[in-house]
């Protein structure tokens, strides 16, 4: 269905409770068809890879595929061998860090069955989300996650979610009430996935796993020394399985 493809991109968040933040971060992400992963010079190979260790039940047998295909049919859903297209960053010198990984997945026929978006944190989790979009390519899903200790655990995300085409384009926002206290945004511009492309990003972006994480606990520290509130987490929060 897709031929891999790389994605030139920007990430923004934009915090809207109070102290206020925001932030734009340039980055690149893949695009693959997990039944047929990028094949690379052995030469880029540890700066591009996929495993599923990285992804859904940590400690669990299995490709990214066939783990996905279990927590879906944990849940009801049977894509009897339909593909499966992930946008998600690669390994890097065997780290990665995958704030959000999104699988648009399809039956036998190509229609798109569901979108599943799965979360990860700072503190090892993961969490995913079963999503069914609606006429206008929108999902709602409570927040079942702790993901940042400066937000609450209450509220609704509301996310657009369209398959990357030539532009990438993609939102996440919290609403608590008639508060959105938090939105998050990718967006960028498809680049073929040639040892060319790769080796430029690679080059002009390097340690990009490492250094989103870093980033994250830099935005962190900025809230704290700002005296943002902190809400606590609890045991189920800090264990690092994949919850829901």
């Amino acid at each position: 269905m897709v031929t891999a493809a790389l994605y030139d991109a920007t990430v923004g968040h934009v915090r809207r409770a109070d102290p206020p933040h925001a932030f734009v971060h340039k980055l690149y992400l893949w695009l693959t068809d997990l039944d047929s992963p990028p094949r690379l010079p052995w030469w880029l190979r540890p700066f591009a890879s996929f495993d599923g260790r990285d992804h859904f039940e940590p400690g669990a047998a299995g490709d990214i595929r066939s783990k996905l295909d279990r927590w879906l049919a944990h849940r009801g859903v049977d894509l009897r061998g339909g593909p499966v297209t992930m946008l998600a960053s690669a390994r890097v010198l065997g780290y990665v860090f995958n704030p959000i990984t999104v699988y648009w997945c399809h039956t036998p026929d190509g229609a798109l069955e569901c979108v599943v978006a799965e979360v990860h944190n700072t503190y090892g989790g993961r969490h995913a989300y079963l999503l069914r979009p609606d006429a206008a390519g929108e999902s709602r899903a409570e927040k079942e996650f702790y993901v940042s200790p400066f937000q609450e655990m209450a509220g609704e995300y509301r996310m657009r979610l369209p398959r990357p085409d030539a532009l990438l384009d993609l939102t996440v926002a919290l609403y608590q009430g008639a508060k959105t206290p938090l939105l998050a945004t990718l967006r960028g511009v498809r680049r073929p996935a040639g040892a060319r492309s790769l080796a430029r990003l690679v080059l002009g972006r390097p340690l990009q796993p490492q250094r989103v994480a870093a980033l994250i606990r830099r935005h962190g520290v900025a809230l704290w020394l700002r005296k943002a509130p902190v809400a606590g987490r609890t045991p189920q929060d800090s264990s690092g399985a994949l919850h829901g």
